[in-house]
């Protein structure tokens, strides 16, 4: 499936795969990853800009002729197809209700099931906060949380009624958070609050679907992309040791993995993953704490907040500090 992707194991046989923003970058990647090892693919992309805006395929590090949303989709799927697998494209607009629900239309008119979602799509629109406008707050929130719950609603709403059916399924969702959801970034108010969105999502959904058969995790991942050429530049000089840790490759066996049977038992998790590694995020868990067992007076209060703080670790700093 490609000259970077290895040869599969099979851990995806016979399963139906929908991968959103699977035109380039880490949901090509993934898309491809799932193909190798056995999934029939829905490869979704509406062929947009990196700010979002229509006709605008390329970038810095891909000088590409525009292309719509036909082409870049089904360039993808096309691919999977001349290697032996099976893939058709969606071009819908995942952000919208009529564009979520045909996604998993398409799965079963095609394959007649549907296993697993990936929710991948997105753009970015980089401004520091006093310069952001309200429509490129709106835009960035728009395509990365609503486009990451449409897909999940429609999909958990095929599974509940299968397995109201008797019909209980091993369904998977992977949600496609970020370092700047975990943490924030300079520049990036936008993205980082509907990045850290995507993690409550995560958590709710995880909570909420899992008497359907369905679980659901998120990544938050680190690779070099169209959205990450800037933040890499650095990293994206040929490696002398030949392993290249931005490539988007590293991190769709983990994906892979959490779309497959195989990880049964692993929901409502979030993990952080580049080149090599794969870590296990804890979230917000209570640090040291003081009860009073009574109302606190205002000027009593910040004595006890400091000695909190002299006890509790540093916070993880925000990216571009």
């Amino acid at each position: 499936m490609g000259a970077d992707t290895p040869s599969g194991t099979g851990i995806c046989d016979g399963r139906v795969v929908v991968v959103t923003g699977a035109g380039r970058g880490l949901g090509r990647a993934h898309a491809l990853a799932f193909a190798a090892e056995g999934a029939r693919v829905v490869v979704n992309d509406l062929g947009v800009g990196l700010d979002g805006s229509p006709g605008a395929a390329g970038g810095p590090a891909r000088q590409v002729a525009e292309k719509g949303a036909e082409e870049v989709a089904e360039e993808v799927a096309e691919e999977i197809r001349t290697a032996g697998g099976e893939a058709v494209a969606h071009t819908g607009d995942v952000a919208t209700t009529e564009g979520a629900s045909s996604l998993v239309r398409t799965a079963l008119d095609a394959y007649g099931r549907l296993d697993t979602l990936v929710n991948n799509a997105g753009f970015l629109r980089d401004r520091m906060l006093v310069n952001l406008d309200e429509d490129d707050w709106d835009a960035v929130v728009r395509v990365h949380l609503k486009g990451h719950f449409l897909p999940l609603k429609h999909a958990v709403a095929h599974w509940r009624a299968e397995a109201k059916a008797g019909r209980v399924p091993r369904a998977r969702i992977v949600n496609t958070s970020s370092g700047a959801g975990l943490s924030g970034s300079v520049g990036q108010g936008n993205y980082s609050a509907a990045k850290a969105g995507i993690i409550g999502l995560t958590l709710v959904a995880a909570a909420e679907t899992a008497r359907y058969g369905v679980q659901v995790n998120a990544i938050a991942p680190a690779a070099r992309t169209r959205m990450t050429e800037t933040a890499f530049a650095r990293a994206m000089a040929a490696p002398d040791d030949g392993f290249d840790a931005m490539a988007p490759e590293n991190v769709s066996p983990l994906v892979v993995w959490l779309g497959s049977a195989a990880s049964e038992g692993v929901t409502g998790r979030v993990f952080e993953t580049e080149g090599g590694r794969i870590a296990v995020m804890d979230g917000w868990r209570p640090g040291p704490a003081a009860d009073k067992g009574s109302r606190w007076a205002p000027a009593e209060v910040g004595g006890a907040v400091l000695r909190l703080l002299a006890q509790a670790p540093p916070p993880t700093a925000v990216h571009g500090t």
